[in-house]
């Protein structure tokens, strides 16, 4: 059997993550903070947005491009950065920006991922996006972005919804600390997944290496959502998004996006584009699904819209697009199908999601990203199976 027929879905690839992946770890990478409830919410919410499907429209050739940046790209989405990506698999941001690189589609590398911007410089493609968590001294800043620049990273991406560490209660139940180190209990689990466990018996326990330059001495142990970067950032404001206006030169994304009046104000800064998310419900758990925000920020703002949140299908997809986004991004679907089946992962995974936006497209009628109807909300509860 193929990949098509065993893994069809990203549920499929998180049902195989979960069975490859040591507990801790997808403990990490699968929870939110709280109940969960905003990560609850960003499903459901989701779920709500149809459409009408089409008939006797005939055959349609069908186009997946998108503008971004003054720049066409083949497909509506794009790999979302997360930190401490190689802790999910073995050389994980080398094989993702390999990936994007070979699909011309963005990747975006976390500040706090386990490879610096160096070390993916050979494997970048055209559409290399750097995700900064922001320093609190301006020479470190200024260090930071030169080095993403000589790196080949053409994007620039504050993340503002970070002023603090979360709680994720479910992460911290597992015994993860940062650095990852492994304790007896942890040992247990990573001896029960063999596949993880050689992979990082080669390649080290990862750690934030674009940090190691700033970083010197025995940091401790930290609680595996107040990792060692927080003791270099700080909670940004108004002026450091300024700052940072002024002194990188390309595309500048300021990410999560959940107020209106933030997107005006972020506009007359000189802001490229925003970036609407709750973080896939991992940094607070009283917050709106994004898809709700979506649609009030794309009425203030003409600047394009990045999503994401919860997304785990072409449909998805299209409806983010449908209420004002104009790209997507996924995080932990890419990283699902990466545990799932290694390097070969995450072509798998953009050609599921692919196959999805082609389909629904079909049953829509639409040949043109930019022809899609206008959305048709689906009653909250899900219809009883017949």
């Amino acid at each position: 059997m193929d990949l098509d027929s065993r893994y069809p879905a990203v549920s499929d690839l998180a049902h195989r993550a979960r069975r490859r992946l040591p507990k801790f770890v997808w403990e990490y990478l699968d929870s939110g903070t709280g109940t969960e409830a905003t990560k609850a919410r960003n499903r459901a919410a989701l779920d709500q947005v149809g459409f009408l499907p089409s008939i006797l429209h005939g055959p349609i050739d069908i186009d997946l491009s998108t503008s971004l940046f003054g720049e066409t790209l083949p497909l509506p989405f794009g790999v979302a950065p997360l930190g401490m990506s190689g802790l999910i698999w073995p050389d994980a941001e080398r094989h993702l920006a390999r990936t994007a690189a070979t699909a011309d589609i963005p990747y975006s590398l976390s500040t706090v991922a386990t490879q610096s911007p160096e070390d993916l410089a050979p494997h970048l493609g055209k559409q290399g996006w750097f995700q900064l968590y922001p320093p609190k001294d301006p020479d470190i800043r200024k260090d930071m972005l030169a080095r993403a620049k000589a790196s080949g990273f053409k994007v620039l991406v504050l993340t503002a919804d970070v002023p603090v560490a979360s709680r994720r209660e479910r992460q911290v139940r597992s015994g993860l600390t940062q650095p990852p180190k492994l304790t007896p209990r942890l040992m247990a689990q990573v001896m029960m997944r063999p596949a993880w466990a050689m992979g990082m018996a080669q390649r080290g326990m990862p750690h934030m290496r674009t940090l190691d330059k700033y970083i010197s001495g025995e940091m401790g142990n930290l609680s595996s959502t107040a990792h060692v970067g927080y003791l270099l950032r700080t909670s940004p404001d108004w002026d450091y998004v300024q700052w940072l206006r002024d002194h990188w030169d390309g595309p500048l994304v300021i990410k999560g996006i959940m107020r209106p009046e933030d997107a005006l104000r972020l506009q007359q800064i000189g802001a490229d584009a925003l970036w609407v998310s709750n973080h896939a419900g991992r940094q607070f758990d009283g917050t709106p699904a994004s898809i709700e925000m979506l649609p009030k920020i794309r009425q203030v703002t003409d600047l394009p819209l990045i999503f994401d949140s919860g997304v785990e299908s072409g449909l998805d997809i299209l409806r983010a697009l449908a209420l004002g986004a104009n790209f997507v991004m996924l995080g932990r679907a890419f990283h699902f199908a990466l545990a799932a089946l290694g390097p070969s992962g995450p072509a798998h995974l953009i050609n599921i999601l692919k196959k999805d936006l082609e389909a629904n497209m079909g049953q829509l009628g639409c040949s043109s990203l930019l022809k899609l109807p206008a959305p048709y909300t689906l009653p909250t509860a899900p219809y009883p199976n017949q």
